[in-house]
């Protein structure tokens, strides 16, 4: 099934910013956009684990208010519980909780925005390490790949470069061409901020990696989309 995240406009835009940057440097820009890096199943398995668990506490803690809610529901005519039927219920409290919270967080926005920011870039940069280490890692002849990887619905990019890059730029130097890219990506530009964070690459690569007399294209140039 074909994927379509941006428009045949953004591709040429993206595109062509790779083509111009790789006409000054021997270094190879690969250009990757998903529509998410991660499910983040575990994160709705532990909010609903952490919601049933305070619910079954503070049922714990004031036992005689929900006695007291339990008669006033039943009117005074309830069936007095024992100790074991009252445990069960709460543990029945406790699991209907979670099943409640699992299905709303099948809603995935919700998931996403209940999801903490230091674990959403750590997952875009474990995807990020992934890709290039398939399509990228080792690829070219000086070892001077390097990886443009955006996120859309966690608003998240990374750069990954290979060894001879890596050994000469220090990820702090990519902060301008990240910051201009997310900008872009937050105000609903994909495309506009990865043509302006690969000029910004280029002009990186050109300084450490200049152009040679032999310059191959050993990577593709298109805007990848997952």
């Amino acid at each position: 099934m074909k994927v379509n995240h941006v428009s045949a406009a953004d591709h040429d835009l993206v595109t062509a910013a790779v083509a111009a940057a790789e006409a000054r440097t021997s270094g190879e820009i690969v250009t990757v956009i998903a529509a998410q890096s991660n499910d983040y199943d575990d994160i709705a398995l532990v909010w609903a684990s952490v919601i049933a668990f305070i619910a079954m506490s503070v049922i714990a803690l004031f036992p005689e208010y929900y006695r007291g809610l339990y008669d006033r529901l039943t009117g005074g005519w309830g069936y007095d519980l024992t100790a074991n039927e009252w445990l069960d219920s709460v543990i029945a409290i406790g699991v209907i909780k979670w099943i409640g919270i699992w299905l709303i967080l099948l809603w995935r926005p919700l998931r996403l925005w209940l999801t903490p920011r230091a674990i959403l870039a750590g997952r875009v940069r474990a995807r990020a390490v992934d890709l290039f280490k398939v399509g990228t890692e080792a690829k070219t002849l000086g070892r001077t790949g390097v990886l443009l990887y955006v996120s859309l619905k966690e608003h998240r990019a990374d750069i990954v470069a290979d060894e001879a890059i890596a050994a000469k730029v220090s990820p702090d130097v990519w902060g301008d061409a990240m910051a201009a890219l997310i900008d872009h990506v937050r105000a609903g530009r994909p495309g506009e901020g990865m043509a302006e964070a690969v000029r910004q690459m280029g002009v990186v690569l050109a300084e450490h990696f200049p152009r040679g007399s032999e310059n191959p294209n050993e990577l593709p140039d298109r805007l990848i989309e997952l």
